[in-house]
């Protein structure tokens, strides 16, 4: 569960122990992805199209497409000109368009994956119209999840405009049917908090019989996550989900470079501690591991998170075993 380039990370690591994929275990996976996202292309076919924002979407479909050569390509190919084209991405607008012939985002989404031949499932978390609102550490109210990203002043709440919406059936029986279920990698507030939102999915993984893990972020995000630890991480997931229910948090201990922290410094990010003694005592198990791709960006390394997943899964489902 989650959003952004985090998750359409881990997906990519995991595409590789598919039944068709080359590693010896096969899993089955699911992709429950935000719908928040008001910015870019995106953003432009939410307001212009009245369309549940396709970014996140298709970058997931495309991290699971079997196909990782022309197809794919073409799904994340952005026009550099062109008005009205300029800076839309193929793949929104084929889906906007196949929202607009089958008159259901869910059913297009479908109809894509058949045509990327991805390697498992993608859901909307929500197909609602749904925008996010921030309450913020000065008090004031911040409405659209760009504005939200972009704000410098803690978070203390997010909420869903409207408060109230449905998930898909299809994402609570995966849920329901899950040997884990992860949140992030992602932001804490604009791509994984926002799944927990919608009415209930909180439920459904409580009752979940699921090993539940969250992927704490490698680096602060300025304002959205400032001074954030590790358990702040989770306690913010607890506190928007209603309660306790993760098992464990999922840390990196690869460290990041000094000249990696120096370049996040001038835009005032920084790594994220991994308090781990208080997650302990937060009553949750820790998984440690070096996570961390440090290329350009730091980012989680897709093949290290899916491992990570994977055996995770394999512990689900030897406790689902082991229940009468």
């Amino acid at each position: 569960m989650g959003g952004g380039t985090g998750l359409s990370a881990l997906l990519q690591g995991l595409k590789h122990y598919t039944r068709s994929g080359e590693v010896g275990t096969s899993v089955d996976i699911t992709a429950i992805v935000t719908v928040t996202d008001d910015g870019g292309s995106s953003g432009r076919l939410r307001r212009e199209f009245d369309v549940l924002p396709p970014g996140d979407i298709r970058n997931c479909m495309v991290a699971l497409s079997e196909d990782s050569a022309l197809l794919s390509r073409l799904f994340q190919y952005r026009f550099q000109a062109g008005r009205g084209l300029k800076g839309h991405s193929f793949g929104n607008l084929f889906l906007m368009a196949l929202t607009q012939i089958m008159g259901d985002f869910p059913d297009a989404v479908r109809a894509s994956s058949e045509v990327l031949k991805i390697a498992g499932h993608i859901f909307p978390s929500t197909d609602a119209n749904v925008a996010l609102e921030a309450t913020l550490a000065d008090g004031s109210t911040v409405v659209g999840e760009t504005r939200i990203s972009r704000s410098k002043h803690r978070i203390k709440r997010i909420r869903l405009v409207p408060r109230k919406v449905r998930p898909l059936p299809a994402a609570l029986a995966a849920i329901a049917e899950a040997d884990v279920i992860t949140l992030g990698p992602g932001s804490l507030f604009t791509s994984v908090v926002p799944n927990l939102l919608v009415e209930g999915i909180p439920a459904a993984i409580r009752k979940s019989k699921a090993v539940k893990a969250y992927f704490v972020n490698l680096m602060s995000q300025p304002g959205e996550t400032t001074e954030f630890r590790a358990s702040d991480h989770i306690q913010a997931i607890h506190h928007h989900a209603g309660g306790k229910f993760l098992d464990y948090a999922i840390v990196n201990i690869r460290p990041i470079t000094s000249a990696m922290k120096k370049r996040y410094a001038q835009e005032e990010a920084l790594p994220v501690e991994n308090d781990i003694d208080t997650l302990f005592k937060m009553g949750l198990k820790v998984m440690a591991g070096r996570l961390a791709d440090l290329t350009d960006k730091v980012r989680h390394d897709s093949s290290a998170t899916a491992a990570v997943a994977v055996r995770l899964a394999q512990e689900g489902r030897r406790r689902k075993n082991a229940q009468p």
